[in-house]
């Protein structure tokens, strides 16, 4: 975007500032990261991606294929050999030389995914910081990635120890684009693989710097970065029988699809962290303003715009405080400022594109038609005539059937659904083919761990939601996926065990 593009005028001032920083996106090249350089694709396309707030082009991004997969996983290969000899303590190093990267660029790679993706700058520049104390968390485990010995009975040594899998995949959505970009290399890099990673096409750039930032740290190949637009790079990843292991996270359709062509292709390890339509259960007994405050902050307004698979989408309240909770929510739900996404006094951005703004509007639309009462938002701003800007959505009445309660929007609505009993609050969270996961609100100890006994969630909170703690297994049940992330256990899962026999002489 030069100095003489014109900026859609009600934005004209939050962006003046920034000119000099959006002519450099938009001037210099996007392209993939292989043997630590930055290539175009091999076929020479490109892809535009877009800015959310104005809906202008933003920057011209290589589109890979099939070949650049290829050339990527052959770079990782090598790469392989060189990270699979470090030490433990030496890919530590490796790893928190790269946090400590991230963090002194935290303020460009917040600012990219802001304009890229449509996320507040503020939780953007958040983001970076949290990838780099994930990278630092992984490191601190070095020495916690080790085998077992086993009892001989006087017939020898027996042991076993953890192997690396050698290239493994990527593929990470839209809505964390730095966090997971960066954050999400901890783990199998500490386990000793070399990464292909996949970029979404919707928010590639922070991506593609950190691609630049991973040369200086990382031996070539260690890590690979193949951005597209298509899914043609995810499928090759997939289906390439030389990646044995595969982390996905996003849609459960296109999880789907992953194991089914993963399968097609050879033996994988794939694991899966996708949607979620997450329950926060309140129950009589509960601190009617910590609940409200609690279900606007596991909502993710103001994080992701609700563009998270964790968030608290679905409300449901006891009959007899509903009233004074709904009333207490859209309070707070209507004090969240909703602005341009680079502008630091914005608290929630916008959409990331416009077709999943359209996908959002129409379940809105949906909610109206079949009888849902809207209690506060349901469109665009008034303050923001351009831009996929939605304000935060209430829906009050809803009832467990209805499209709303079932499906995940991804984006920032709210569902309200009351209940009468213990039962029917389990019955009704219980009731949507996703597992990620829940909350229980009460001063009843006792209680809330039935509802922990009861609820089928991966993840759970007492009294507080959508909030991760370091270490602890995150991941869901049912169709939210398959394994755990962001503890010693994601390690282990980039690793395969090797079993060793040395018998005693003489048997």
């Amino acid at each position: 975007m030069s100095s003489t593009t014109a900026i859609a005028t009600p934005y004209e001032a939050d962006y003046a500032a920034h000119r000099t920083t959006l002519e450099r996106i938009r001037s210099r090249p996007w392209g993939l990261l292989i043997d630590n350089e930055l290539r175009p694709a091999a076929s020479g396309r490109t892809f535009t991606t877009f800015d959310p707030a104005t809906e202008l082009p933003l920057a011209e991004v290589a589109d890979a294929g099939a070949a650049d997969v290829e050339a990527a996983v052959r770079s990782g290969q090598r790469g392989f050999e060189t990270w699979r000899r470090y030490s433990p303590q030496s890919r530590a190093a490796a790893v928190r030389e790269l946090a400590a990267h991230i963090r002194t660029h935290a303020d460009e790679l917040g600012f990219l995914d802001a304009v890229d993706g449509g996320s507040s700058v503020t939780s953007m520049r958040k983001d970076a910081l949290w990838a780099a104390d994930h990278l630092e968390m992984f490191a601190d485990w070095a020495l916690m990635i080790k085998g077992e010995t086993y009892p001989g009975s006087g017939t020898g040594l027996h042991y076993s120890r953890p192997v690396p899998y050698g290239v493994v995949g990527r593929i990470i959505p839209f809505n964390h684009p730095i966090f997971f970009g960066a954050g999400k290399l901890g783990a199998p890099l500490m386990a000793g693989n070399a990464v292909v990673l996949k970029p979404p096409p919707q928010a590639p750039l922070s991506a593609i710097r950190l691609g630049e930032l991973i040369a200086d740290v990382l031996p070539p190949g260690v890590v690979t970065i193949v951005n597209g637009a298509s899914p043609e790079p995810g499928v090759a990843i997939a289906a390439h029988p030389e990646i044995e292991r595969i982390a996905f996270i996003g849609s459960e359709r296109t999880g789907r699809d992953i194991q089914r062509v993963a399968a097609g292709a050879a033996v994988k390890h794939v694991s899966l962290e996708l949607g979620g339509k997450n329950a926060m259960v309140v129950l009589g007994d509960a601190d009617i303003e910590a609940a409200a405050q609690g279900a606007v902050f596991g909502m993710n307004f103001t994080a992701t715009q609700g563009e998270s698979c964790g968030s608290n989408s679905r409300l449901l309240v006891h009959r007899s405080i509903a009233e004074q909770v709904v009333a207490r929510v859209v309070e707070l739900v209507e004090q969240i400022e909703v602005g341009v996404p680079i502008s630091e006094s914005t608290q929630m951005g916008a959409l990331v594109s416009r077709e999943h703004y359209e996908r959002v509007m129409g379940y809105i639309e949906a909610g109206r038609r079949e009888g849902a009462v809207l209690a506060t938002g349901g469109g665009r701003p008034a303050h923001l005539p351009t831009g996929y800007f939605l304000a935060p959505t209430v829906f009050d009445q809803v009832t467990p059937s209805m499209t709303v309660a079932q499906e995940e929007i991804f984006g920032p609505v709210l569902s309200v659904l009351t209940f009468d009993d213990d039962d029917e609050a389990v019955r009704i969270a219980n009731g949507v083919r996703y597992g990620l996961t829940a909350s229980v609100w009460t001063q009843d100890v006792d209680r809330a761990h039935r509802f922990v006994d009861d609820l089928e969630a991966g993840y759970l909170w007492i009294n507080d939601s959508s909030r991760h703690f370091p270490g602890l297994p995150f991941g869901g049940v049912k169709a939210s996926g398959l394994g755990k992330e962001e503890s010693l256990e994601e390690i282990l899962s980039f690793t395969q065990t090797k079993t060793v026999s040395i018998p005693r002489r003489g048997l």
